[in-house]
Order: structure tokens, then C-alpha cells, then sequence
């Protein structure tokens, strides 16, 4: 690997907790995917959705987007679901007032849900003529709309199944050539969930098979010695093939490597001591895994087969397919391995084979 110089000026290590800061020293850009989102942002009426197992970067790459659109002059919306409180998801005509008003809050825009809202039609024509008479309208730059967490409305299978139903029939509108199509190309969305949640929606009504999709990859070998010396580590090709073997190039995995290391709280070699255990760094990552496997015994169990082998097994595919959705497993045609050493050995000490 070549040897890279840190960047001026340097920063103090950043403890990686949810997303990173736009203007942080230790974002890694994410090629080709930003160059691939910042055109895509540009075109009217599109529609970009993001997607990869938890920590993985999804809300960073988003944040960078919306900055772009913000830098073109477009009016942008942050909307994360994880603040909209239990009672927003009791039907689905609560949820869409409550997100028309919240995206006419953040534009600052004071045409009341309530007084536009009518009984007489139902909550998606009363949604798309509040968002084309007192939204689109209202403004005359294009608005990009990102939809952060959507994972949570997942939980509600009949919410789910009519608001994405409505984003795809927004964004194909906007390709009708009707005399709406002017107004909807105007609106951008950019769409951010975990693989992690199994979503039981008609394909055939979801957006999640149209428009441009990104899954994030982990991070290069070039990326994590990158990554090492922006946290003054004097690292060469050695100790990152050393550390990736262990998390691979998890984004968030690798960040807490550095911060830690960069901290001078522990040297490598005792983060690879303690890496699979309770009481090394990793400890919280990895109990949310096991706690997410304890909650569905079938895959608890098809993983302790892939752990307990050096080699990769074949798996049903919905098993295989699940496993890869939570970020567990590598792929290898229609075989399986543990994504990482780290998973092997935390885990074969944990799950009982059946």
C-alpha cells in the first residue's frame, strides 16, 4: 500500500457515534458513490435509495448529499423518523399530516395541515395536493427530501405499504409528461434504510426497486491506512492487514480501532486479545447481534453452523440471504462464510449448534 501523509490540520480522534460530522478530518469519501449521488441529485425527479447494515455510513453519505443540493441552491430536508413519536404511527392518515407538517416546518412554510386536510378524500390524495398546491408551489428551487431511519416504519406493515406506495407514485409522476410532471420533478428524494430489517412490502408498490440504489461497501485497504494515519498512527501495510482480518473494513468498526488507539487507551495487540470478548471495545456491537439472533432461533442456528466452520457451508437462501442482510456473512456464490474473524470467534463460543 502506499504510504499516505496525514492531513493538515490534524484533528483530535472522534469517538464514531452516529454520523460523522460534514466538516470532520476523518470522513473516508465513499467511491464512486458521492461523485454517482452528487450527478444523480441534479436530475429532476429522481430518486436515490441507500442501504447497508447498521454503521455502516448511510446517514453520513445522505447528509453529504443534502449538503451538495444545499451548495446547488435547492432547498433540503433532514427528516429522520426516529423522532416522530409512537402515536404519529397509530393509521395512516395521523402519519401523513404529521409528515406534511413536519417537512412545511422545516421549510418554514405556514399553510396549516389541518385546515387543507379533507375527510372528503382519503390521506394519500389529501398528502400529494398538500405537497403540490402548498409545498412544490410555495417554493422555486427544487426541494430534496431525505428520509432518514425509515426502518422504523417497517414495524407498521399497512403504514408502510401505502407511504412507500405514495413516494413511488410521486416519483413516477414526475416522469408521466403530465401537466403535474413539472411540479413533481421538482421534488428529489433520497431514501436511507438498514438491510438489516426484513421488509414485507409489494415489490410492486415499494420504491425500493426503482430509481438509483447504493449499498455501501466497507472500506479499502487504501481507505484503512488512509484512516490510520489521519489518527497519526504510524502504520504501514503490516497492521492494517492485521486489523482487517479481525473487522475487515467496517466503517464503524475500524473508526473505533483508531479512536481508541489514537487515545493511546490500548495498543494492538490488546485490541486483538479482548476484540472478541465482553469487555473489549467491540462488547455493545456485538451483544446487539446476539440479541438480534436470540430473537429469531432458525437464523441463531444456521449461523452457529457458518461459525463453527473454517470453511464456507451452503444455507437456505432466505437464511443466507438474512444472515447477509444483518451484515454477518460474506457471500461466495451459493456458500457462506463469517464476515469476520471477529464474528467467528465471539460467536462460536456463543450459539449452540442444533
Amino acid at each position: 500500500l502506499p504510504s499516505l501523509s496525514p492531513p493538515l490540520p490534524v484533528a483530535d480522534p472522534e469517538l464514531p457515534q452516529g454520523q460523522v460530522r460534514l466538516h470532520s478530518a476523518f470522513y473516508i469519501e465513499r467511491v464512486p458513490y458521492e461523485a454517482q449521488c452528487y450527478r444523480e441529485i441534479l436530475q429532476p425527479g429522481t430518486l436515490i435509495r441507500i442501504k447497508a447494515p447498521r454503521q455502516m455510513g448511510k446517514t453520513s453519505l445522505m447528509s453529504r448529499i443534502l449538503h451538495q443540493a444545499g451548495e446547488q441552491g435547492y432547498r433540503t430536508v433532514h427528516l429522520s423518523f426516529q423522532h416522530a413519536d409512537s402515536s404519529v404511527f397509530t393509521n395512516l392518515n395521523q402519519f401523513l399530516q404529521w409528515f406534511c407538517s413536519k417537512v412545511a416546518r422545516k421549510l418554514r412554510l405556514s399553510r396549516s395541515v389541518d385546515q387543507y386536510w379533507s375527510d372528503t378524500f382519503g390521506s394519500k390524495d389529501n398528502c400529494t395536493a398538500y405537497f403540490e398546491d402548498c409545498l412544490l408551489s410555495e417554493i422555486e428551487s427544487p426541494l430534496v427530501l431525505g428520509l432518514d431511519e425509515v426502518d422504523r416504519i417497517f414495524q407498521h406493515p399497512t403504514i408502510a405499504d401505502d407511504f412507500f406506495g405514495l413516494l413511488r407514485a410521486w416519483y413516477e409522476e414526475a416522469g408521466y409528461g403530465s401537466s403535474d410532471s413539472s411540479l413533481w420533478e421538482k421534488l428529489r428524494l433520497v431514501i436511507v434504510h438498514s438491510t438489516e430489517v426484513y421488509i414485507p412490502l409489494d415489490v410492486n408498490q415499494s420504491p425500493f426497486n426503482v430509481g438509483l440504489p447504493i449499498e455501501l461497501s466497507e472500506f479499502s485497504p487504501e481507505q484503512v491506512l488512509d484512516l490510520a494515519h489521519r489518527h497519526q498512527l504510524d502504520w504501514s501495510t503490516p497492521e492494517v492487514e492485521t486489523l482487517r482480518r479481525i473487522v475487515g473494513g467496517h466503517p464503524y468498526l475500524v473508526r473505533l480501532a483508531f479512536y481508541h488507539l489514537a487515545q493511546q487507551q490500548l495498543t494492538l495487540s490488546d485490541l486483538l486479545a479482548n476484540a472478541p470478548t465482553e469487555a473489549g471495545i467491540y462488547g455493545d456491537h456485538l451483544r446487539r447481534h446476539l440479541w438480534n439472533l436470540q430473537q429469531h432461533p432458525k437464523l441463531a442456528t444456521a449461523f452457529s453452523w457458518v461459525v463453527a466452520s473454517d470453511e464456507p457451508i451452503e444455507l437456505e437462501s432466505i437464511l443466507a440471504f438474512k444472515l447477509h442482510s444483518l451484515g454477518l456473512v460474506q457471500l461466495r456464490g451459493n456458500r457462506v462464510l463469517s464476515r469476520f474473524e471477529l464474528y467467528r470467534q465471539y460467536f462460536n463460543e456463543r450459539l449452540t449448534i442444533r
